[in-house]
């Protein structure tokens, strides 16, 4: 079982897939040492499932840092390097980026959106649904904000998504969902569950299957709905329930990102204020696997076949595999 030693220092473990691990301080770039402890696997997938995946290794720390009761969410800056920052997140399951929008990036979102985020309807609360009331949200993103476009394309979440999915999928992963997100004063925490959880197919812990990122348009904070997540969790079997010290909640502010792996338990967080909190998700998966938002039919085809090649291969179109899979011809559309 993994330990999940994921608490409030400035030092975060940090290890390669199956490499030797090494702390890391996130602020200052410094390593030590420590060794991986690898743990017997019930079930190997690679082998009765998909060759290219392979479950996630258990490690243990030599290295604690535990100086508070709760657990905490490791952070760096921008120009961390993406290898660094994959690092930690494939140890701790989700990392904080400060700096990843300008003030300017983050008016132009909001101004983008504004019209459909005012449109939404807030509902109700009902306790035993998944989705919290007292909520704005909308879909569609690519279509309705060329700026989120810009943030699906980031060149650091690419990195990640080449380190986590590429290995699994030729390097074509594919925008998984898009939603805008004002979580509004009174609302409740959500359950906790994971991204991957559309795919039960796989026993947990699962393979590489989605990356997901949180994008700050406003400040977050531990009283307005910060998003609840579980350090470690990505490692941990199905069965584990995290306890309340366990959960930490993210505190970033605006232009900030949280980035977290499929397998991490989250949720979004109950907010205590009068305030409210605004955040765009965008998740990414293994361009073999159906997408929970169906990027066909959330924009319209000449405007899909207008963007840049990139940009439509992220969405999902031409995700061909040497054409045995999703090959079309275009002439019939255009």
């Amino acid at each position: 079982m993994f330990p999940g030693n994921f608490w409030s220092s400035g030092r975060e473990v940090v290890s390669g897939e199956f490499g030797i691990g090494h702390p890391v301080d996130v602020r200052r770039g410094r390593g030590l040492e420590c060794e991986p402890v690898e743990r017997g696997v019930d079930a190997d997938l690679s082998a009765t499932y998909i060759p290219a995946l392979r479950l996630r290794p258990a490690w243990r720390s030599t290295v604690r840092f535990m100086t508070s009761d709760r657990a905490s969410i490791p952070t760096c800056g921008a120009g961390t390097d993406p290898a660094e920052m994959y690092r930690v997140l494939d140890e701790a399951g989700c990392l904080v980026v400060h700096d990843m929008m300008s003030p300017d990036t983050v008016d132009q979102v909001r101004g983008e959106l504004a019209a459909h985020m005012a449109a939404a309807e807030v509902e109700d609360d009902k306790p035993d649904d998944f989705y919290p009331g007292k909520t704005r949200r909308i879909i569609a993103l690519m279509d309705r904000s060329p700026t989120t476009r810009e943030l699906m394309m980031h060149p650091d979440v690419d990195a990640l998504c080449a380190a986590h999915l590429g290995p699994h999928c030729n390097n074509q992963w594919q925008l998984h969902v898009t939603a805008g997100l004002e979580v509004g004063p009174g609302s409740r925490d959500q359950v906790l569950h994971r991204e991957e959880d559309s795919f039960p197919f796989f026993p947990v812990p699962r393979p590489n299957l989605i990356l997901a990122t949180m994008w700050a348009v406003s400040d977050f904070t531990a009283a307005n709905g910060g998003t609840q997540i579980v350090p470690g969790s990505h490692r941990w079997e199905g069965h584990r329930v995290a306890e309340p010290r366990e959960i930490a909640r993210a505190e970033m502010p605006a232009g900030s990102v949280l980035v977290w792996l499929g397998g991490t338990l989250h949720g979004a967080g109950a907010n205590t204020t009068d305030g409210w909190r605004y955040g765009v998700i965008l998740t990414y998966s293994l361009g073999w696997l159906r997408q929970e938002e169906n990027q066909h039919l959330s924009m319209s085809l000449p405007d899909a076949f207008a963007l840049s090649d990139q940009e439509r291969e992220r969405l999902g179109f031409g995700m061909d595999y040497n054409h045995a899979l999703g090959f079309y011809d275009p002439s019939v559309l255009l």
